[in-house]
């Protein structure tokens, strides 16, 4: 509360109503299911994406698709809320055999498990909390590299450009970018000396105004592909001033009458198992 009133600032969420999923390829889905579904314990999506070609992978309220072909990583990191690390830990070391001679690596941070998959990407796991409300399961945060000195102009594009609040923070970590595009989700574009080319995977975001964004990308000639009525993607990130792109993320910009908005994701529990099944906890809770 502020001055005996409530703060209703605090609540603001901004244009971006929720960060749905990240992509990205793989080359083996089996190693995938290994990781991703007998490891980290998520779900396999049971409704859509059920062939060799693409996975989709449910995470509380958000999702990772892996569509097959060359590998695929995000720089930096995503952040994870899981709700027992220490069973993670386990599940992780019964698979540690099976992903041999790949880039998989589970490091205890202390608070947090830092996981890296197969193919590099990596996963700051942390245990739920306040600073995560009600969520116990879910992608809250994706942290980007950046260059040096961008952090600034990618915070201003997010606030003029898609109405998101951002603002420039130095949480201990380094000068970043900080976005707020969900209900608990930020993302986070972290000024850094360690830069990797773009290598095509993205997000996607659900947004109120879909028109007011659309409309000053198109000005700025930065829409790189008008999907359908209830879609687009963008990729660059781009000084408002002089046009330099400032970092370079495939965003699927998708519209709250998007078909797909709000559809339910199935999540499993993954402590229940056949020698030790117990009636009625099936699903996550």
């Amino acid at each position: 509360m502020r001055n005996g009133k409530f703060d209703r600032s605090a609540q603001d969420l901004g244009n971006i109503i929720n960060l749905e999923h990240l992509n990205v390829r793989v080359p083996d889905q089996q190693i995938a299911t290994a990781f991703y579904v007998v490891g980290m314990g998520f779900t396999r999506d049971p409704y859509l994406m059920v062939g060799l070609e693409n996975m989709w992978i449910n995470i509380g309220l958000t999702q990772i698709h892996m569509p097959t072909g060359n590998a695929q990583a995000f720089p930096g990191h995503s952040d994870v809320v899981l709700p027992d690390l220490e069973a993670l830990k386990t599940r992780l070391a019964s698979v540690k055999e099976r992903l041999a001679g790949t880039k998989f690596s589970c490091v205890d941070e202390g608070k947090t498990v830092m996981v890296t998959c197969p193919w590099g990407n990596r996963y700051r796991c942390h245990a739920p909390g306040p600073e995560y409300r009600d969520w116990t399961l879910g992608i809250v945060n994706v942290d980007f590299p950046v260059a040096r000195g961008h952090a600034e102009g990618i915070a201003r594009f997010y606030r003029e450009v898609l109405d998101a609040p951002a603002g420039v923070v130095d949480d201990g970590e380094g000068r970043a970018a900080r976005v707020v595009a969900g209900n608990v989700q930020t993302l986070t574009f972290r000024e850094s000396d360690q830069l990797t080319p773009y290598d095509g995977h993205h997000i996607a975001i659900y947004i109120s105004d879909f028109s007011g964004p659309h409309r000053k990308m198109v000005e700025r000639g930065i829409v790189s592909e008008e999907s359908n009525d209830y879609q687009y993607r963008f990729k660059d990130i781009v000084d408002l001033d002089s046009g330099t792109v400032l970092f370079t993320v495939e965003h699927e910009v998708r519209s709250m009458t998007h078909p797909m908005v709000g559809r339910p994701f199935v999540n499993r529990n993954p402590a229940q198992q056949q020698r030790t099944y117990q009636r009625g906890r099936d699903a996550f809770v």
